[in-house]
C-alpha cells in the first residue's frame, strides 16, 4: 500500500490533536453532590456539583421545576464548562451548596456565569427565607445587571453552616454554555485583573498590527494591507462580543448589536479573512478553480454576517459556525497546494492558517455541543487569531521583502545590460584601432565601419532597445516638431497615451521573458494600426504613446482610440501561451487640450487614468 500522501498526513495530525484534547476533559458519569466550602474557600467550579433538566417548551417556572424534581440528571463529560450547544430548550442547573465555618467575611459570595452571550440568564436561590430571584441577559441593557462585569455575576449571601441550592435558568438562540463559578469577592477581584491583563495585552496586539499595516497601506497603497486591517478590526468585534468587553465598554446600550455582534463579527471575520487569502496567494489570477471556490466561501460569508437581517439568531449563528469551520480547513488547502506549486510565501499563510484551524475548528464544534467545554476549546480562538495575525503580518512583511529583491533584481540586469553593450562597444573600437594601425590600405573601409556604428548608435539613442519603436528621447523631438508646425501650419495633432492592463500578473506569473515578447507585440499592433507619417513611442515599463500628425476631426482621433482597444483586447499567443491584456487609452488633442508638449502629455494621462477608473480596457478624452 503506498504510503500516504503529505496533505491527509497533516490533516489526520490535526484531527488528532483537536480530539485529543476535546477528549482530555471528558469525565465519566457520576452522581453530583453536594458542595460544602472549605474554611478559606477561594473559588470553585460547580460543575462538577450541578445536575441538569431540560425544558423544552421553555415554559416551566421554579414551582414546575421542582415538582419535576426527579428528573433532574447530573453533568458528565463537560469538562470545565457546562456546553448543550445550539438548541431551542431552556436548561436548569442545580447545586446545593452549604458553608463551612470562617469561609469569607460577610457572608458575601458571587456566582458566575462565564459566558457573556447567552440571552437570559436566571438565578434562582432557595433558602429558609424562600427564594430569591436574579436576571442578566445580552438582550438586557448592561446597567440593568446586579453586579458590573463582562460575564453575568450575581451577589450570593451564604452564612456559615446554612445551606442554599440553586438554580440557574439559561435560555439562548446561540451556542448554551453555562460555565458556573462560585467565587469569593477577594478571590474574584484578583482573577479579574490576571484576566484583564491577559485581554488587554490581546487587544493591544490587535491595536498595533491594525494601525501598522493601516501605515502600510497609506505608504504602498496595496490593497491587501487595507483587507488585513478590516480583517483584524472584525476579529476585534467578534472577540469583543464573545467575552463580553464590547457590551461592559462598547456598546452598552445598545443590546440588539449586543446580541448579534458575535456571529456578525465572526462572519466578518471570515469575509475579510478570505480576501486576504485570494489576494495574498494571488488565486485570481494563478488558480482560478480554487478561486472561485475561495469566491463562494467569500460570499458565503457575507451572507452570514447580514443573515441576523433576514434570519433567526440561531440558525444564522449555526451557519457562521460551519461556514467557519469549511473555510478554514479549505484556506489551509489551498496554502499546501500553493506551497507545493513553488509559491514560497504560502508557507507562513500555511503555518498561521493551522493554528487559526485549531481555534476555529475548535471553536466551532464547542458551538455546536459536537466538543466539551474546557480551557482550550473556551480560548483557542483568542490564542489561536493572536499568532496567526502576528504571522500574517510577518508574512506580509516577507512579501514586501520578496519584492524589493525582484525589483533589485531586475535593476541590476538592467545594469548589466547597459555594461554589456558599452563593453561591447568598446571592443568594437579597439578592434577599429587595431585595424587601422595594421593595415592602412583598409583605411577607406575602417572608415566606413566606423560611419555605419555611428548610425547604428544614433538609431540606438533614439529606439526603444526592447520594441524597436521610438523611446522618450525621439518621442520629446517629434512633439516639439508637432507642435511648432500646428502653430506655423494652423493644424491639428493628437496624443495617445496608453497604459496596459493586467500586464503585471502575467509579467510575475510567466516571468519577464514572456513580459518582454508580449510588450514587442503590442508594439507590432500598434505600429500595424497607424501611419507611417505617425510615431508609436515606448514611455517606460507598460505605457505606450501614439502621435497622430495632421489629425482633422475629433472623432478620427476617437475612431483610433478605440481601435487600439480592441486591438489589445484580442488575445496574444506568447511562447505558446494565450494571454488576455486590456489597455486603458487617453486622448489629447492640439491646441484643445494644451498648446504645448508637456501639457498635451499631462492631459493624456489624465484621461487615461478617468478611463482606468471607469472600469479599464477604454479609452477617454481629456476634457477641454
Amino acid at each position: 500500500m503506498p504510503p500516504p500522501s503529505p496533505l491527509l498526513r497533516y490533516w489526520l495530525c490535526l484531527l488528532w490533536f483537536v480530539l485529543a484534547v476535546g477528549s482530555a476533559a471528558k469525565g465519566a458519569w457520576a452522581a453530583a453532590p453536594a458542595l460544602t466550602l472549605a474554611p478559606l474557600a477561594q473559588g470553585q467550579s460547580l460543575t462538577p456539583f450541578l445536575e441538569v433538566l431540560e425544558d423544552p417548551s421553555a415554559t416551566l417556572s421554579l414551582a414546575g421545576v421542582k415538582a419535576e424534581s426527579g428528573r433532574f440528571s447530573p453533568l458528565s463529560g463537560q469538562g470545565s464548562d457546562v456546553n448543550f450547544g445550539y438548541s431551542a430548550s431552556a436548561y436548569w442547573l442545580r447545586a446545593t451548596v452549604q458553608a463551612g465555618s470562617g469561609t469569607v467575611p460577610g457572608n458575601e459570595w458571587l456566582v458566575e456565569v462565564g459566558y457573556a452571550s447567552l440571552d437570559r440568564v436566571t438565578l434562582y436561590v432557595d433558602g429558609p427565607d424562600g427564594v430569591t430571584e436574579q436576571s442578566a441577559g445580552d438582550r438586557q441593557p448592561f446597567s440593568a445587571r446586579a453586579f458590573p462585569h463582562r460575564h453575568f455575576v450575581f451577589p450570593l449571601i451564604l452564612p456559615p453552616g446554612e445551606s442554599r441550592t440553586l438554580y440557574v435558568r439559561i435560555q439562548s438562540e446561540g451556542s448554551l454554555t453555562a460555565p458556573v463559578t462560585l467565587w469569593a469577592p477577594r478571590a474574584f477581584q484578583v482573577h479579574n485583573q490576571e484576566i484583564y491583563a491577559a485581554l488587554a495585552l490581546y487587544y493591544g496586539m490587535l491595536l498595533a498590527l491594525g494601525l501598522y499595516n493601516l501605515l502600510l497601506y497609506f505608504s504602498l497603497r496595496e490593497r491587501i494591507y487595507l483587507v488585513y486591517v478590516a480583517f483584524v478590526a472584525a476579529m476585534a468585534v467578534g472577540q469583543l462580543s464573545l467575552n463580553g468587553l464590547g457590551n461592559q465598554f462598547l456598546w452598552p446600550g445598545l443590546p440588539a448589536w449586543g446580541n448579534v455582534a458575535l456571529p456578525s463579527g465572526f462572519a466578518a471575520t471570515g469575509f475579510f479573512g478570505a480576501l486576504f487569502t485570494r489576494q495574498f496567494l494571488m488565486t485570481r489570477g494563478r488558480y482560478p478553480r480554487i478561486d472561485r471556490l475561495l469566491l463562494a466561501l467569500t460570499l458565503g460569508f457575507a451572507a452570514a454576517a447580514l443573515a441576523p437581517l433576514y434570519l433567526a439568531y440561531r440558525p444564522a449563528a449555526v451557519f457562521t459556525s460551519l461556514v467557519g469551520v469549511a473555510f478554514s480547513a479549505v484556506a489551509v488547502a489551498v496554502a499546501i497546494y500553493c506551497l507545493r506549486r513553488g509559491d514560497q510565501g504560502a508557507r507562513w499563510f500555511l503555518l498561521a492558517w493551522s493554528l487559526l484551524l485549531v481555534g476555529v475548528g475548535a471553536l466551532g464544534l464547542r458551538n455546536l455541543g459536537w466538543l466539551p467545554t474546557n480551557v482550550f476549546t473556551s480560548n483557542a480562538m483568542q490564542i489561536g487569531s493572536a499568532l496567526e495575525m502576528l504571522l500574517f503580518s510577518f508574512a506580509l512583511a516577507d512579501r514586501i521583502h520578496v519584492a524589493r529583491q525582484e525589483r533589485a533584481a531586475a535593476q541590476a540586469e538592467a545594469l548589466q545590460t547597459k555594461h554589456d553593450m558599452v563593453e561591447a562597444l568598446l571592443r568594437s573600437e579597439r578592434e577599429l584601432e587595431n585595424r587601422v594601425a595594421e593595415r592602412t590600405r583598409d583605411l577607406a573601409d575602417a572608415n566606413t565601419r566606423l560611419q555605419e556604428s555611428e548610425r547604428l548608435l544614433q538609431q540606438m539613442a533614439h529606439q526603444d532597445p526592447l520594441t524597436g519603436v521610438a523611446n522618450r528621447l525621439l518621442l520629446d523631438a517629434r512633439l516639439g516638431q508637432a507642435v511648432s508646425l500646428a502653430r506655423r501650419n494652423g493644424k491639428r495633432f493628437a496624443v495617445l497615451l496608453i497604459d496596459l492592463d493586467r500586464f503585471k500578473p502575467i509579467n510575475d506569473q510567466f516571468g519577464h521573458g514572456v513580459g518582454d515578447e508580449l510588450l514587442s507585440a503590442v508594439a507590432r499592433r500598434l505600429v500595424s494600426l497607424v501611419r507611417n507619417s505617425d510615431t508609436v513611442a515606448r514611455l517606460g515599463g507598460d505605457e505606450f504613446v501614439l502621435l497622430l500628425d495632421d489629425v482633422r476631426y475629433r472623432e478620427d482621433v476617437e475612431s483610433i482610440a478605440r481601435g487600439v482597444v480592441s486591438s489589445l483586447s484580442a488575445p496574444f499567443e506568447i511562447q505558446g501561451i494565450k494571454l488576455q491584456i486590456g489597455a486603458s487609452v487617453g486622448v489629447a488633442i492640439y491646441p484643445d487640450h494644451g498648446t504645448d508638449a508637456q501639457t498635451l502629455l499631462q492631459q493624456a494621462d489624465r484621461a487615461m487614468y478617468a478611463a482606468k477608473n471607469a472600469g479599464r480596457n477604454a479609452y477617454s478624452t481629456a476634457p477641454e
